[in-house]
């Protein structure tokens, strides 16, 4: 890791034009380079001041707020700067030229982050916050993830650690010093301390599906035959006309994908073509799309036109996938002939009849009641932690089952080993260097 004694820069803000950005420097060289291209009084730590970038001709670049961090009171634990300069791509990128040629290098991807998790300041699970943070899609998404960066995740990893370390050195303490007399504990006690732990551990891994809901958002097929009203319901939960709406069949063609903030749950909505018998090619193509998008779909809203008898659809939901039959139109009334037709909801895309409803149900359903809530969602893990909370509780279950069969406690220990660094590489407390590219890849250059 001898890169990591680099000086390091970026520009933190996006690009494009603008009336700031934002440009940071870390490592061991910062306040040495940030001396050697910037003109303008000396001042304190944290303290803003007003200067300018110049070039090494003595030129002005721009004119800029600079600030010092010093280490390890800073973000990354090392001496950083951060200067404030105009927005744009020209006069950002000439501020961020005249500092690697200074002697900085250009950071990679999410190489702020990394040394803050090197240097001590947060734990990789914290560290992953940071760019749940950046991407969150709703006031939810965003919530559960400020608690995450606040360490709630990496407090329950700790709290199982410590209660497996504590279980693990007992059964090595007797396996170590035999003539100690110290007790195997391999009876209940010792069984149900490691059922405790599996048990946490289930509570996490249960919140699997509600990280990736709030990270990735719910696929939600909007299908149906034509004319049932799929693009009217799609711009009604958008409030903006985004479909094309038309009495003709057959006018959508292909998918169209938005997204919606329901009730802090991200959906990623698609409309699609209506589902006919036709030889138009286009048309059997963009149904075929439509079939495709059904199929990997979490959410099927199945559109229908209420006012008129039912009739086949060519339509099947997945296994597992959620399905609400929405009968539109309900303003020209309902057809009897839906009276047997099961679970449905009426809803008016023209009135807005029913529409609350809809969101409402499919609220409840998604997030089993708990809508809305972030102390529900506190704790929320991503498939990186729930592979390895999977791998530590088969780990935790084989422990379990050769004590329960009397095995050498050699056996059980080797196991209880490997849950225990099964769940250090959930927050970083073993070493874990080959998965650090991995989990900084997603991140933008400059954070």
């Amino acid at each position: 890791m001898n890169r990591d004694r680099d000086t390091i820069a970026a520009i933190a803000t996006p690009p494009g034009q603008g009336a700031l950005a934002v440009l940071r420097l870390s490592g061991p060289r910062a306040f040495a380079i940030a001396d050697e291209v910037f003109r303008g009084p000396a001042a304190p730590p944290r303290l803003q001041i007003f200067g300018r970038i110049v070039a090494a001709d003595g030129s002005v670049i721009d004119e800029v707020l600079l600030t010092r961090f010093p280490g390890p009171k800073s973000f990354t634990g090392e001496d950083t700067v951060e200067i404030t300069g105009h927005g744009g791509r020209l006069v950002s990128r000439a501020i961020l030229d005249r500092l690697l040629q200074a002697g900085a290098r250009a950071a990679q991807g999410g190489e702020f982050t990394q040394r803050a998790f090197l240097n001590g300041k947060l734990d990789l699970t914290q560290a992953e916050a940071i760019m749940d943070v950046i991407s969150a899609q709703t006031d939810l998404a965003l919530r559960c993830a400020q608690r995450q960066l606040e360490g709630r995740l990496g407090e329950r990893v700790e709290e199982q650690r410590h209660a497996l370390i504590s279980v693990l050195a007992h059964v090595e303490a007797y396996i170590d010093f035999p003539e100690e007399d110290i007790d195997p504990e391999t009876g209940e006690h010792l069984h149900s301390r490691i059922r405790s732990v599996i048990e946490s551990l289930d509570g996490l891994r249960s919140t699997a599906r509600q990280g990736r809901i709030l990270r990735e958002g719910v696929a939600t097929v909007i299908c149906g035959p034509p004319n049932a009203g799929k693009s009217s319901l799609l711009n009604v939960l958008l409030g903006f006309e985004r479909a094309i709406v038309s009495e003709t069949a057959g006018t959508t063609r292909d998918t169209i994908e938005e997204v919606i903030n329901l009730q802090g749950i991200p959906l990623r909505l698609i409309d699609t073509a209506g589902l006919r018998e036709t030889g138009d090619r286009i048309e059997l193509e963009g149904m075929a799309r439509t079939s495709k998008s059904v199929q990997a779909a979490e959410l099927v809203l199945e559109v229908c036109d209420g006012s008129l008898p039912p009739a086949p659809v060519p339509l099947t939901v997945p296994e597992g996938a959620l399905h609400f039959r929405v009968l539109n139109k309900a303003d020209l009334g309902i057809d009897p002939g839906w009276d047997q037709a099961g679970e449905k909801l009426a809803v008016s895309c023209r009135t807005g009849e029913g529409i609350e409803e809809l969101k409402a149900a499919m609220a409840a359903a998604l997030t089993r009641d708990q809508a809305g809530s972030a102390e529900a969602w506190s704790v929320t893990v991503n498939a990186r932690h729930l592979q390895a909370l999977n791998a530590a509780r088969e780990h935790l279950i084989e422990a379990l089952g050769q004590l329960e069969a009397g095995s050498p406690p050699e056996l059980p220990a080797a196991d209880l080993r490997s849950a225990l660094h099964q769940l250090g590489e959930i927050v970083g407390k073993t070493d874990i260097e080959e998965i650090l590219d991995v989990v900084f890849s997603r991140f933008c250059i400059g954070k």
